[in-house]
Parts: structure tokens; sequence; C-alpha cells
């Protein structure tokens, strides 16, 4: 049966308001290019579903105020495609057969970014997957016609398990939630703190969903470790913080949360901030262009509750950006030609807000860029402020060498021509 927001359509009206008044003057307007947004509204990640539209939206609104993409108009459909793969399969099947698509961006599950993935691969629709970040994504479960523009769970691991082992202990404990990214992430966790001396005394399941976390911190209580590596991601997070932190357990052990989205944990009390983490940028960055983006952001989104920028915004907006302009440049929405593009995609630093040039490798899809490990900013002022960066690492010292010899590309005449 069909959800209520299965259905639901939305459009940039801004921007569309913005093109109607650039083009006016046209004869004959080109067909709008129709671009599919196929993240959360509701489940686990809805607030990070959120974030990420924002950020598409804004790319695309800044492409309509000068024009659109090759003189044609974007226009966005949304369907929600609720934290379940099951339903990312059937959202990605209607934009595709129904509502004529020609791109699709947006994920926050790595299960549901599988799952559209390989019906974007049917079709040779091209797929961005924003903000899901299982090794598998750009492993064995990577496609000729899928990005994905997260750091994933192998990288935030390469940046902070070896540096845990050294300062805080050998005795490490993982919480792991229960499902693919959860998996997958652990696992890399897991292999990287062995290889480097650690000793895992135990795995603790945290099934999705979970709100009652007692259990879960009793087992930790009596496990005692040294360190506690959690793959926990969205609203169950947030509910693990808070229990954590009514426990005042966050400064008794030594906790890394691989990656920490930006929707997980604004506006909670700092004493819920506990641990060091991950993430791919912060809007407090002294680098080119931060400012500005921050700007553009709050006029775009005035009445938005997050009143700042976070990681998860970000990838939703240099996703769409990159993919706009690679179609630029290759002159034709002609999804061999885009595809084309995005493998030899090289942003500069200073363009991207980051430490290091970004890029992508043509080998498994997967954006190469800076990653930032990050704790509780305790001596600021301003709410907004929650992070304080400790280090930043290149792409080359946290890269997955392990995706290159799991990822097979469908060849390009295996993957279908699209025009639209």
């Amino acid at each position: 049966m069909v959800s209520k927001n299965f259905t639901k359509t939305t459009r940039v009206l801004a921007a569309g308001m913005a093109f109607a008044a650039i083009t006016a003057g046209s004869a004959v307007a080109a067909e709008p290019l129709i671009i599919g947004l196929t993240s959360d509204a509701s489940g686990q990640y809805a607030n990070s579903g959120a974030s990420d539209r924002r950020g598409m939206q804004m790319a695309i609104a800044e492409f309509n105020a000068k024009g659109g993409v090759l003189g044609r108009e974007i226009k966005i459909v949304h369907i929600d495609t609720e934290t379940t793969p099951a339903t990312g399969s059937r959202v990605a099947e209607r934009m595709i057969s129904r509502e004529n698509v020609g791109f699709m961006i947006g994920a926050v599950s790595s299960g549901v970014a599988n799952a559209i993935s390989q019906v974007a691969q049917k079709y040779g629709v091209v797929y961005l997957n924003t903000n899901s970040s299982s090794p598998t994504e750009s492993g064995k479960n990577c496609h000729r016609v899928k990005f994905v523009w997260d750091g994933n769970g192998k990288n935030f691991a390469q940046a902070a398990v070896k540096n845990a082992i050294s300062s805080y202990g050998k005795d490490w404990l993982l919480l792991t939630n229960d499902y693919v990214w959860g998996h997958n992430t652990s696992k890399a966790t897991r292999q990287l703190a062995v290889s480097h001396g650690a000793k895992i005394i135990d795995e603790i399941m945290v099934p999705q969903g979970t709100r009652d976390f007692s259990a879960t911190l009793l087992k930790v209580q009596q496990k005692n470790p040294k360190v506690i590596a959690a793959a926990v991601g969205g609203d169950d997070l947030k509910a693990l913080r808070q229990q954590v932190g009514q426990l005042d357990m966050g400064a008794k052990y030594a906790w890394i949360n691989n990656q920490q989205d930006w929707p997980d944990v604004y506006g909670l009390p700092m004493k819920n901030l506990f641990g060091v983490f991950g993430t791919t940028w912060y809007y407090k960055l002294d680098l080119p262009g931060v400012d500005d983006f921050v700007k553009r952001y709050q006029a775009m989104y005035p009445d938005t509750k997050i009143r700042v920028p976070g990681n998860v915004f970000y990838n939703g907006y240099w996703a769409t950006r990159s993919l706009l302009e690679a179609i630029e440049t290759a002159g034709t929405t002609n999804n061999h030609a885009v595809i084309k593009q995005l493998e030899k995609l090289r942003i500069p630093a200073a363009t991207r807000m980051q430490h290091d040039d970004a890029y992508m490798d043509a080998k498994t899809h997967q954006m190469q860029q800076t990653v930032y490990l990050a704790t509780a900013n305790t001596g600021s002022n301003d709410k907004d402020d929650m992070f304080r960066i400790l280090s930043n690492s290149s792409p080359e010292k946290v890269a997955d060498m392990a995706a290159q010899s799991t990822c097979n590309l469908e060849s390009f005449a295996d993957t279908p021509v699209v025009t639209r």
C-alpha cells in the first residue's frame, strides 16, 4: 500500500521564480530538467533527510537563478524514502518510470541507498548517494551510475582508531546499530583496532528504533572498557547520547563515534556531546568561502531551526552542484557523458572549503576528501558553535583501499543509455 508521503511532490518555488524572470524574454522555453530527491522525511533519519534536501535545493536554486543548466529550468520531485530499503526501491521505480526524472539525489541510510542504486543501474539513471557512509556503498555494492559523496566508516576509523588506542587504552567495546551501515562500520573499526593492538572485549547490537538504552548501558558498565566505539546513528544516537549524559557516563569512558551528523546533535546539551567523532565539514572552519556559504544558507532558510549548515547539508549541496556542473561541462544530460565527467572530477580545496583538494575515485565512485576529528566545544558561549576541531587528515591518509578490490563497476556497455 502506498503511504501518504509516497506521492508528495515538492518544488523549489523561489528558484523557479528566479528562473522565470531570467527567461521571460525567451520565445520558446526548453523542457525542464527533473531531478528526483530520494531522501527520508520519516523514520530514523528524517532530520538528516531534511538537511540533505536543503543542501540540494540551495544548489538548484543557485543554478536556476543564473538560467538553469543548458538553458533548462531545474525542477524537483521529492518522495519520502521512509528510512526503509523497500520504500527506497519503490520510490526509485516510480521516479524513473512515472516522474521522468533525469537524475536522482539523496540518501542517509546505506540500506536505502543500496536499494535505490540497484534500480538506478537497471535503468541507467545517474544516482548520487549524498550522505550514507557504509564502506560497502563504494565497495561491493558500487555501481557505474552511483556516486558516493560522504566519507565512509573506514575513512573515519582510519583517522581515529590508532590515536584512541595510544591515548586511552586497548580494551574496546563496540556498540553497533543492527543494519548494514552499523555492521560494516563496526567491522572496519574492529579490523583497524585489532591491527593496532586493541582487544575487542564485546560487541553490543542496537536494534534500529531503540529508545531505551538502560540494558545496553548496564552491560557497558559491567564490561568496563577503556574505549567505546559507537556505530549508532540518527534518532537512535540522540536517545543514546541523552541517556549517557543523564548517567554521567560520557566522561567515564573514551567514546568514539566514527561520524557525527550535525542534525543528530544540534541543540543538545553540551554534556551529551561526549567523546571524539568524525565529520567532513564544519561551519567554523577558518577557510575561504565558509562565511559566505553560511550567509547564503541563512538567507535561503531564515526560519530553519538549525541556524547554521552542517556536514549533511554540505554533502547534499556539493553533490548537487557538482552534478549540475558536470552536465554543463558535458554539454548534455546523456548519462554516459555525465558519468565520465564525474569520474574525473577534482575540486580545489579553496573552492570546496576543506583543507585538501577533493577528487572522485574513478574505480569506486567515492569522493575522496578531508576527514576531520572533533569533540565538544565546551568553552564556547555561542550555542551554535558545538564542535572543536581536533585534527584534519588528507584523503590519502584515510583512503579505503579495500573498496578498490571489492568494487566491480558495470561496464558502459552494460549500462543503459539515458538522455532526458
